[in-house]
């Protein structure tokens, strides 16, 4: 068996971002091609954001077993159970005729795509040292937004060529197609998946999760998660409506502003992944490198209500861009803040458990966005809690977690 080098590391951790991309890639597909389908089902506003929440829904109760199964399988059988059933799911839509099969589809796939999250975070934290952890969430960041960067352009080819449901049976055969090139590169691979550093925290009970319910660092990284990821489900989900209600575009036109958006996201990441990286190399201690990362994410999201003021659409767009390029660093400060303090043996069931809050979140919020766009209360009050939720999760996290710290720190 081959002992794991930096640059096999890096191959197969890019394999599995691109892998990602596919995986996370329907949710951007349903929002473009919202008015296809809607005209097919005859949805309205709140009929797409209960679809939003069920798939939503689906996804958070499935992390509360994924994070298990991703510790117990490592990282080698994850990839390949994970990228297996969430390309099946997204291919099953290829078969949805009436709105149930598509609701039945959505729940498969939210279900199944909850394995990426922590398996992400996991490989991380098996295949680098803990200084280059917050680069490699930047570039894996990066590379899914940079993926979803390009869906405006090519996913309405796709539509207009195979349909909707063609675009996205496209996601599940590209998702097989990668786990194949990944499985050729690790064919000889032995993953250190372990926890070498198992007691360094959180003592373990023999229950999956209960050590980690028990610890107030858990609650400080997960209700800061929810609360961030509220305002990230808003923006991904609602954005392409926002654009269409308030500017007038149509499908078409909505590729360039997207990948404006898209592209701030990625760029955000790999920024905020390479100062983190930059900073703890300088000797800035992990707390300080952290919290001053979230703290300037936060700020740069607080103007967000004022794009509501701005007469002109350009502007609006590149705001958007900041805006998600704000998330992204916040985001990944909390990731790496779970593989600063959680040991790797239970790295996957705290990611699952941040990620189930943040889909709980998510979901919220997506009832309440339909619920308000159909009131007429228009964006305004959905913008001004988002511009708000980064602080209160900074707050939040600075309350209940002090000081994050590595072992071995004074």
């Amino acid at each position: 068996m081959q002992k794991i080098n930096s640059r096999l590391s890096w191959t197969l951790f890019l394999l599995l971002c691109v892998a990602g991309v596919f995986n996370a890639m329907d949710r951007p597909i349903i929002a473009i091609l919202k008015p296809d389908m809607s005209a097919d089902f005859g949805w309205t506003d709140a009929d797409f954001g209960r679809l939003a929440f069920v798939t939503q829904m689906a996804a958070a109760f499935a992390f509360l077993f994924t994070g298990w199964l991703v510790d117990k399988l490592g990282v080698w059988r994850s990839m390949v159970v994970g990228v297996s059933t969430w390309s099946f799911a997204a291919m099953a839509h290829g078969w949805a005729m009436t709105a149930w099969h598509v609701v039945a589809a959505r729940i498969g796939l939210g279900a199944t795509e909850a394995v990426q999250t922590p398996l992400t975070i996991k490989t991380v934290a098996t295949l680098f040292p803990a200084n280059q952890r917050s680069f490699a969430f930047g570039v894996g960041t990066a590379i899914a937004g940079l993926g979803t960067l390009s869906l405006p352009f090519f996913i309405p080819i796709i539509a207009a060529a195979f349909g909707w449901r063609g675009a996205l049976i496209f996601g599940g055969v590209a998702g097989f197609v990668t786990l194949a090139l990944w499985l050729w590169f690790a064919r000889r691979v032995t993953f250190d998946d372990g926890a070498e550093d198992e007691n360094r925290d959180y003592s373990d009970d023999g229950a999956p999760y209960g050590p980690i319910l028990a610890d107030r660092r858990t609650w400080a990284i997960v209700i800061a998660k929810a609360l961030s990821d509220a305002t990230w489900w808003l923006i991904n989900f609602w954005l392409p409506d926002f654009y269409r209600k308030t500017y007038g575009l149509t499908t078409e036109e909505l590729a360039v502003p997207l990948a404006i958006a898209f592209l701030g996201s990625g760029s955000g990441a790999l920024l905020a992944g390479w100062i983190s990286t930059r900073l703890l190399e300088k000797g800035w201690s992990p707390n300080r490198v952290r919290k001053t990362v979230m703290l300037c994410s936060a700020l740069v999201v607080l103007p967000l209500p004022l794009v509501l003021q701005l007469n002109s659409f350009w502007p609006v767009a590149v705001m958007m861009g900041v805006v998600m390029a704000g998330h992204q660093g916040f985001s990944l400060s909390i990731f790496s803040t779970i593989t600063d303090v959680v040991p790797r043996s239970k790295v996957g069931r705290v990611t699952a458990f941040g990620a189930f809050m943040g889909n709980m979140g998510g979901a919220l919020i997506q009832l309440v966005t339909g619920a308000v766009l159909t009131a007429g209360l228009g964006f305004t009050p959905l913008f001004i809690f988002a511009a708000c939720s980064y602080l209160l999760a900074l707050g939040w996290l600075h309350l209940l977690l002090p000081r994050i710290r590595r072992p071995g720190e004074a």
